[in-house]
């Protein structure tokens, strides 16, 4: 059951950073979590909190962190275990950057964990060329919706899977190929360069649509089928030249700081799906959990100090 709770106010340790919460945005991996899940990585222990990106302003500094300002508009994405939904959270200063300046708290809060993501699967995992042909699939998700957008930015000719409702969404991101998963099986796609996996299952038949020498990158895995998931995982960089490949999101400041600046340019677009106070988040997640969500559900914790 997720519930609100009172709970005492943080105080920065040495090198973290205190912020007052703006907004935070549902990710699948909470949904997981809340779900008992993913208890290997965020343990079994009760009462849990959720969220694990936010944007928000600064509003104390540990006496070692000597480059954010008090009153900066800073987004940040928080280590395991998560706690961003929340008035307050203090995070390392390694997890944190400017947050850009062209969007508001709402809307650039989709963006940090999903972009994030994306530019880490295409640009470094799967090292994406001009001219490579992309499969995305889950295309208008969190994190698939920012990937068919990174595989524009670096050149790639993207085909979006999603739902039907959805297809005009992934065109309108850059898709230059948007299909029903419902209604066109894989085995009808063609062959592709690189495919980026959201949904986490189904890994073999995938494989199969890569070319020699084609790369999958996965971003979460079926964790009721988590063993031979990950057996399968082991077993591509082992037999056959086409690999899959997995990976922990974890962004450094640099990376957060590019996604901004990319943000600022208009090079990645934010989808708010619906917009949701503190004291509804449960709805939220149960939303989520029901699927077909476009963009990313955002929980909105309080009003900047100083309207723009």
């Amino acid at each position: 059951m997720l519930r609100i709770a009172k709970v005492p106010m943080p105080r920065p340790a040495a090198g973290e950073v205190l912020v007052r919460v703006l907004a935070t945005s549902l990710n699948g991996g909470e949904v997981q979590g809340r779900a008992g899940r993913l208890s290997a990585v965020l343990g079994k222990k009760f009462p849990m909190r959720t969220g694990i990106d936010l944007v928000g302003e600064v509003v104390e500094v540990a006496a070692d962190v000597d480059d954010v300002e008090v009153g900066q508009m800073v987004w940040a994405i928080s280590e395991t275990p998560p706690g961003t939904a929340a008035e307050y959270f203090a995070v390392r200063r390694s997890r944190l950057s400017p947050a850009p300046s062209t969007l508001t708290a709402l809307q650039a809060v989709t963006i940090p964990a999903g972009a994030t993501n994306a530019v880490t699967a295409l640009r470094d995992k799967a090292a994406i060329k001009p001219g490579e042909r992309l499969l995305v699939r889950g295309a208008t998700g969190g994190v698939g919706s920012f990937a068919v957008q990174v595989g524009k930015l670096y050149g790639a000719h993207v085909t979006a899977l999603a739902r039907a409702e959805a297809l005009s969404t992934a065109r309108s991101l850059g898709a230059d190929e948007a299909i029903d998963y419902r209604s066109t099986p894989l085995s009808a796609l063609g062959r592709f360069d690189v495919i980026v996996d959201t949904a986490g299952s189904d890994f073999r038949g995938q494989r199969r649509l890569l070319s020699p020498g084609g790369r999958m990158v996965a971003i979460t895995i079926d964790m009721n089928r988590r063993l031979a998931s990950l057996a399968y995982v082991l077993g591509s960089t082992i037999h056959g030249p086409r690999r899959v490949r997995i990976f922990r999101g974890d962004p450094d400041p640099q990376l957060l700081t590019d996604v901004a600046r990319l943000a600022d340019q208009g090079v990645l677009r934010p989808i708010v799906n619906e917009v949701y106070p503190l004291d509804r988040i449960a709805e939220a997640h149960r939303s989520l959990e029901a699927g077909g969500v476009i963009g990313k559900h955002v929980i909105e914790i309080a009003k900047p100090s100083v309207e723009a």
